[in-house]
């Protein structure tokens, strides 16, 4: 059928008429997004022109705004006639030419026609969208078309709610407007009179009417003549009223409904003299009443309706399914005796509520067995009584329950990969993971909970509990301490650590309370009063590295299967983070120790101290390539030499290793100054195929006879593309010794030419050499990092050498370096006094 058909137009006209913005059908669009997790949810009538009857989430359209029918996707779901499914509608040459997807609004797409199943019309759309990308799967088609029925029940409920209450104003007009057709029959002459609407209604001219009861007859129905006699025979008999309403059959063919209300006179002596009364045309009401009826009963949602006295008067193929009874035995019973569990449960408190109050009532509640459903319903009271439609949404129910579960599922997942993280991070060991675990897990997946580890005497400890309780945290605390003693061979823990499984325990009392000994365990567990619990070992590679015991107090149901497979995940990570965090902390301190023993301490020369700090990288099993060297040249120069070799691993440690050497062996036999040692070792690194690149810096403090009467020091300083010196001068200023032009590092270009600066230091001055792990870092750019450092160095320049180094490196790197750091700092004592007590003994080599 095509999408332009004129009886398409109609039909969505119709609905659109009366369903846009309706709130049943706002809450089904809120559905659908929910459901198939969309951020925009729409339900659109499209007739002539695309109309928004319903919207959800983030969608920009409002209800009853209309759009042009080609400017829309929905209009190519129509011409479809079938789900219209887009990944990215930038690509489909569907839809991408469309204003929606030019904007941007919508890139995914799945929308499905919404059907009249009475007319086999298309009369809208339900779809789900997005601003993004994504792939529908064949059961979100699934879901979204299931979902398109009770959207169209909508749609329909409103347009037939809306066409009875016309056609209830209609009848009153009409009623109050015509003139009723009347009639007198007179018994003993047999003489019936009728007046122009009566003759109208049967087909009568007046001319040809007999004006006898045979002539009413003649046009009666044959089906219906006997049942109509019958009435006017009872009616004789009591001399009372009737109501009956029968079919006329006119001289053409034409068939029309009629209903007659009348009564019977009598004389004096109580014979019947006269039926007097009135009739009119019915045909329309039942029309209408038969279309009502056909709706009714070929839509997928169930209807009832109720009278006053509670007492079913119709029900459709739907309500019989879903109640489980037939029609015939619903039609004529009262609602509270056929369904006895419904009495004081919500239905009834709504069904009554809606009667008295003559609102409407929307809700939705559960019927136990034989029905154990659960039911969307909405009641609307009327003078007659109540008229219900409702839906079975029991399965609805069941995927959003399974939906909030898994929610809660990978929240707590995400929650205890998060806290193990930082608990990790932070380097709280083991036993704080597992304190921050236990708030976790609690009360999520249990009232309360215990963990323990196996220490390195191999005993179990139990180190951490939590109670969802905060006054009975601290009789948690208590049981954790004393319990493993008083527990015995056969505890549920013991199973769990040596099955590595999860030991569930339906009957604690059973297992553990009633076996434990007097005392403060046996006291503890009865105030704390656990009902069931489950324990899970914690295993890594293997390896059983501790357990959890988690609680359920007697209100509260055991853990099921899909809670189970929650706690063993849980235990899963819990145990691989704390083997990864037992493997990282062997690591770092190996890696440390590593580092540690390449680098000497430095000399104490006289009247100059030295003092040195290498840190390593927060990240463990990361052998840094920073070092730093001190040593006397003979003559009696101080050498002082800090370098990074490029890489995090053993062969950057191997590398800085052979540097350090090489930079050690050249400078003290060739006695060469800092340039010429650093052009020598890049020869060297070259010659004996030490493929690496590096960074270094030398340093020499020399003093000749001159120098020392004037108080002063000879600083003679090459660089290799190394961060500049530093130097606190005795006035508080900081100068940063730095080229225009940075060297090339170290294993670039053998013939590189190395420039050497020389700087007068005066008594007093400090100088600060360090590696760029200091300075640089992700959150700090390395002329930032300089320029920081300069400022602390002036600022904490009356501190002593040892106190300023660690304070340095406490500020500049509060949580530490992602790169590790080494740091040298010489200070040139005065000459004229003995050396300072806090420079420690002098300390150097014999040297020729």
């Amino acid at each position: 059928m095509s999408s332009l058909d004129p009886d398409r137009f109609a039909a969505a006209r119709r609905v659109a008429a009366t369903g846009v913005g309706q709130p049943g059908l706002q809450r089904l669009t809120d559905l659908a997004a929910t459901l198939l997790g969309a951020p925009s949810a729409q339900v659109a009538v499209v007739g002539e022109v695309h109309t928004i009857a319903g919207v959800a989430g983030t969608s920009v359209w409002e209800i009853g705004t209309e759009y042009q029918r080609e400017q829309t996707l929905g209009g190519v779901t129509i011409r479809c006639r079938g789900p219209l499914v887009v990944t990215d509608a930038r690509t489909d040459p569907r839809v991408r030419d469309l204003p929606p997807v030019r904007s941007g609004e919508i890139v995914s797409y799945l929308g499905v026609p919404l059907v009249d199943p009475a007319q086999d019309l298309v009369v809208g759309v339900l779809a789900v969208f997005g601003p993004e990308p994504r792939h529908w799967s064949e059961g979100d088609v699934v879901l979204l078309s299931r979902l398109s029925a009770p959207v169209v029940s909508e749609l329909e409920l409103a347009a037939v709610t809306a066409e009875l209450e016309a056609s209830r104003v209609r009848g009153e007009l009409a009623l109050d407007a015509a003139s009723l057709g009347t009639f007198d029959l007179d018994l003993l002459t047999d003489r019936l009179v009728w007046d122009d609407r009566m003759l109208e209604v049967f087909g009568y001219q007046r001319a040809e009417f007999p004006g006898t009861r045979r002539a009413f007859f003649d046009r009666v129905h044959v089906d219906d003549a006997g049942r109509v006699a019958d009435v006017f025979q009872t009616s004789l008999d009591t001399r009372g009223d009737f109501v009956v309403e029968y079919r006329v059959q006119h001289p053409d063919g034409e068939v029309r409904w009629v209903e007659s209300r009348g009564r019977t006179l009598a004389d004096e002596s109580g014979t019947p003299v006269r039926m007097i009364g009135a009739a009119h045309d019915t045909t329309e009401r039942r029309h209408a009443d038969a279309r009502v009826a056909r709706v009714l009963e070929s839509m997928p949602t169930a209807f009832f309706s109720l009278d006053r006295d509670w007492t079913f008067t119709q029900a459709n193929a739907e309500a019989e399914r879903l109640l489980g009874r037939g029609r015939d035995e619903l039609v004529g019973g009262d609602i509270w005796a056929l369904f006895p569990a419904a009495v004081g449960s919500d239905f009834e408190v709504h069904y009554r509520a809606a009667m008295e109050s003559g609102q409407q009532a929307a809700f939705e509640a559960y019927y136990p067995p034989p029905l154990d459903s659960w039911y969307e319903v909405r009641a609307w009271p009327s003078p007659e009584g109540l008229s219900v439609y409702f839906l079975d949404v029991t399965q609805r129910r069941r995927i959003e329950e399974v939906a909030r579960r898994d929610a809660r599922r990978l929240a707590l997942i995400a929650r205890v990969s998060d806290t193990l993280s930082a608990a990790l991070i932070d380097r709280r060991g083991g036993h704080g993971a597992l304190s921050e675990l236990m708030s976790a897990v609690v009360p999520e997946l249990a009232d309360w909970a215990i963990a323990s580890l196996i220490g390195d005497d191999g005993r179990l400890h139990d180190v951490a509990s939590w109670h969802r309780d905060p006054d009975l945290r601290p009789v948690a605390a208590q049981y954790a301490r004393v319990r493993l003693a008083a527990l015995s061979s056969t505890a549920p823990i013991v199973d769990a650590l040596a099955t590595g499984e999860v030991t569930v325990v339906p009957d604690v009392a059973a297992a553990v309370g009633r076996g434990l000994p007097p005392g403060e365990a046996r006291d503890a567990y009865w105030q704390l009063d656990p009902a069931t619990a489950v324990a899970v070992a914690l295993v890594a590679r293997g390896r059983v590295l501790g357990a959890m015991s988690l609680y359920r107090g007697p209100d509260r149901e055991p853990m099921d299967a899909a809670d189970r497979a929650t706690l063993r995940e849980v235990a899963d990570r819990a145990a691989l983070a704390l083997d990864s965090a037992a493997l990282h902390e062997q690591q770092r301190r190996m890696a440390e120790e590593l580092q540690r023993s390449l680098l000497t301490a430095p000399p104490e020369p006289d009247h100059s101290q030295i003092v040195v700090r290498y840190v390593p990288a927060v990240q463990a099993a990361q052998v840094g390539g920073d070092w730093y060297d001190a040593f006397l040249q003979p003559g009696g120069a101080t050498v002082v030499a800090i370098g990074d070799v490029v890489g995090h691993d053993t062969v950057a440690a191997a590398a800085m290793g052979q540097l350090r050497s090489l930079l050690r062996g050249i400078a003290y036999s060739s006695r060469g100054g800092p340039a010429a040692v650093l052009t020598d070792l890049d020869r060297a690194i070259e010659g004996l195929q030490v493929h690496t690149l590096a960074t270094a810096a030398v340093a020499r403090f020399e003093q000749e006879p001159v120098d020392r009467d004037r108080g002063e020091t000879r600083l003679r300083w090459s660089s290799a593309g190394h961060p500049p010196l530093l130097v606190l001068l005795p006035d508080g200023r900081v100068e940063v010794l730095a080229t225009g032009r940075a060297d090339l590092m170290l294993g670039v270009d053998a013939r590189a030419v190395r420039r050497e600066q020389v700087a007068v230091l005066p008594t007093g001055s400090t100088v600060l050499l360090y590696t760029d792990g200091l300075v640089e870092g992700p959150d700090l750019p390395l002329d930032d990092g300089v320029a920081q450092l300069a400022a602390l160095l002036a600022e904490l320049g009356g501190l002593g050498l040892d106190e300023l180094c660690d304070q340095v490196l406490a500020r500049m790197r509060p949580h530490g370096s992602e790169d590790d750091v080494a740091l040298v700092a010489v200070r040139l004592h005065r000459e004229d006094r003995p050396r300072p007590a806090e420079a420690g003994p002098e300390v150097t080599p014999d040297t020729p």
